[in-house]
């Protein structure tokens, strides 16, 4: 385990190379219906910028969606990305469920099927299991498909949210058709714990930070599956040209995210998304900050602040 700033500092990794994966959010009419238009939009955007989209996941309020919009979600992602895409593999349950995994792998054929990546979203079911039958259920999905990407999500984001141990994570990387996992627990050090074993177990194994408090983790080893990257996509793009080639300003353009991070993940932390749809409204991907019903909003406070970083962050976003 990491313990001191002297261990921290042998861990930096300049001039890495990073790996980019944005969870892309669900723009919503005023009406409560999607705003199909601006999805795809924000699906070829994310694209453009260079980072691979994620879709169906909590920035794209899977938890809300009915299986034909999440159909429907991953038919307009796999059009416009032809295949280069992850998507939330989640299966709706209650406290008490057993572990479906039937319901997971048909979630997983689903994306397979349009040729994206599977995430395998937690539930009740999955995470209501003792450390050896969390890692007994994904070995067993992984038996059923070719690849996957693990989730840990902590309970700050969902009720049946769960950071198994680090054991537990050490197991699931033996699982050969696990290539990743997302680590969302809002912890350095627990994911500081994780690269650390990833790079002595399976080095081939992708450590994507959530840590939406910390993005700067990928100096550290980290790529990264962030919901904070839909508010500036092109952004973080630059950003992490910057890393890869040494340029110092990177930690000027991170600070700036970081700001925005910090504002938009307070608690309560699923009020983000709202945040990310006034962003949206604020630089005219959207018709409007509309949000499904049952997904908490923001004050209209945030507004103003949201603009000013806005307005800091436009003098980054340029094209590569």
């Amino acid at each position: 385990m990491i313990r001191t700033e002297g261990d921290l500092l042998l861990r930096i990794r300049p001039e890495r190379s990073i790996t980019g994966v944005s969870a892309v959010l669900l723009p919503f009419t005023d009406d409560g219906e999607i705003d199909w238009a601006a999805v795809e939009a924000h699906v070829a955007r994310t694209v453009a910028a260079g980072l691979t989209p994620a879709v169906n996941m909590d920035t794209g309020y899977v938890q809300l969606l009915d299986e034909a919009t999440k159909l429907r979600v991953l038919d307009v992602t796999a059009d416009v990305t032809g295949g280069e895409f992850v998507a939330g593999a989640y299966v709706a349950d209650t406290p008490g469920a057993a572990f479906d995994l039937p319901g997971y792998v048909a979630a997983c054929d689903a994306i397979a099927e349009r040729r994206g990546t599977p995430v395998v979203f937690p539930s009740y079911g999955l995470n209501s299991l003792a450390d050896d039958g969390w890692v007994d259920a994904l070995a067993a999905l992984g038996a059923e498909v070719e690849r996957f990407i693990g989730f840990e999500l902590g309970a700050m984001f969902v009720p049946y949210g769960r950071i198994p141990s680090l054991d537990a994570y050490e197991a699931l990387m033996g699982i050969g058709s696990c290539i990743g996992a997302k680590h969302s627990s809002l912890s350095r050090q627990l994911e500081w714990d994780r690269l650390d074993l990833r790079d002595r177990v399976r080095p081939d194994f992708t450590v994507f930070t959530g840590n939406d408090l910390a993005i700067d983790m990928v100096m550290y080893g980290s790529d990264y599956l962030l919901g904070l990257s839909t508010f500036a996509p092109a952004a973080f793009a630059a950003r992490d040209r910057m890393w890869a080639t040494g340029d110092p300003a990177f930690h000027e353009l991170n600070d700036v995210l970081q700001y925005l991070g910090n504002f938009t993940f307070r608690a309560p932390v699923p009020g983000y998304r709202h945040d990310a749809a006034i962003f949206f409204e604020l630089r005219g991907w959207a018709r409007c900050d509309g949000t499904p019903p049952g997904a908490p909003r923001r004050a209209d406070s945030d507004r103003a602040v949201l603009a000013d970083i806005l307005e800091r962050l436009e003098e980054w976003e340029v094209a590569p």
